[in-house]
């Protein structure tokens, strides 16, 4: 049974969140703080996805979802955030997470952007063997991993999965509908800029000058091209 994390500290809406993944055949670990929830990851280093909120009665959710992300690159992590909070999706965004869901959302909106998580994570299906070699660039289908130059770059899984795309369609404009599709599935109800804010996170981690990028170019009006 698949691990997840659920990181809230209003009890009714963790009781709720928890009854609906275990319906789902989740097994939720359950924590109310920040410190809590990086104590429960040490003592299940299985946890396959983590559902953090942000505003926690000690560290918040951003803290909690650096750290996690700096021990465990290939860990799904989600955001729990309020509908008005704009700059709070972003930077959950940047600081590692894969995705977001806005408050109050339904279980089976919930459920849906678990299940696609894992997905990308490989945990319904084998990791398909072989690389992908271009320019500098080597991505292992196998270990789900990238190097550049031979030096390991972390990737987030969601991050992988835009490199897989981009590098098995070199040369071709996508269109930010493109990646979402693909990418988080045609199912996915969350918004565009979750492409835009995961290119621009891609780009400091692979490019000699994120400012001035050499491999994921912008394709104004359509979106992006992979060169290498």
């Amino acid at each position: 049974m698949r691990k997840v994390l659920v990181l809230e500290d209003e009890a009714n809406i963790r009781s709720f969140v928890v009854i609906n993944l275990k319906r789902s055949g989740y097994e939720p670990i359950e924590a109310a703080t920040g410190l809590e929830a990086l104590e429960r990851m040490k003592e299940n280093p299985d946890i396959k996805v983590a559902l953090l909120d942000i505003m926690l009665p000690d560290i918040d959710g951003f803290e909690v979802c650096r750290q996690i992300r700096a021990s465990n690159p290939r860990i799904g992590i989600i955001m729990l955030t309020a509908r008005t909070q704009e700059m709070d999706k972003v930077m959950g965004l940047m600081t590692g997470a894969d995705d977001y869901v806005t408050k109050p959302f339904s279980p089976a909106e919930l459920t849906a952007r678990v299940d696609a998580l894992c997905r990308r994570l490989g945990e319904f299906g084998d990791p398909e063997p072989g690389d992908l070699v271009q320019g500098p660039f080597r991505l292992n289908t196998q270990s789900r991993s990238l190097e550049k130059d031979g030096e390991r770059i972390r990737l987030t899984q969601v991050e992988y999965s835009i490199m897989k795309l981009f590098m098995e369609n070199p040369g071709k404009a996508l269109t930010r509908e493109d990646i979402l599709n693909s990418v988080w599935g045609r199912d996915y109800l969350g918004e565009l800029k979750i492409v835009d804010v995961n290119i621009r996170r891609l780009r400091i981690k692979i490019e000699d000058d994120p400012t001035s990028p050499a491999y994921i170019t912008t394709v104004w009006g359509v979106g992006y091209k992979w060169r290498a």
